[in-house]
């Protein structure tokens, strides 16, 4: 949990593939996710944004998703597993 969000949110860790390494944000889905749920789960993210700081840490890539109605966000995700750093296309 990010305490210092001003929504509620979660820092988000995400490995990259060896290539690309380890990466982190901070992302807005505390409605639909629990933080242990989030844990091995393989998300789209994208990388190829410049760092922006959010709050007290650096967020490096841009957890994909789609918002909902109420203003709530489920993430994407591939519909089979994916290799770790593999580019979108």
């Amino acid at each position: 949990v990010f305490p210092e969000a001003r929504k509620p949110a979660y820092i988000i860790t995400a490995d990259f593939g060896p290539e690309i390494g380890i990466k982190r944000s901070s992302a807005q889905i505390t409605e639909h996710y629990s933080s242990t749920e989030l844990i091995g789960k393989q998300i789209v993210g994208v990388i190829n944004f410049p760092v922006k700081q959010i709050g007290p840490i650096m967020s490096e890539f841009l957890l994909t998703g789609f918002y909902q109605e109420d203003g709530s966000v489920i993430i994407a995700v591939p519909e089979r597993e994916a290799e770790l750093g593999s580019r979108m296309g």
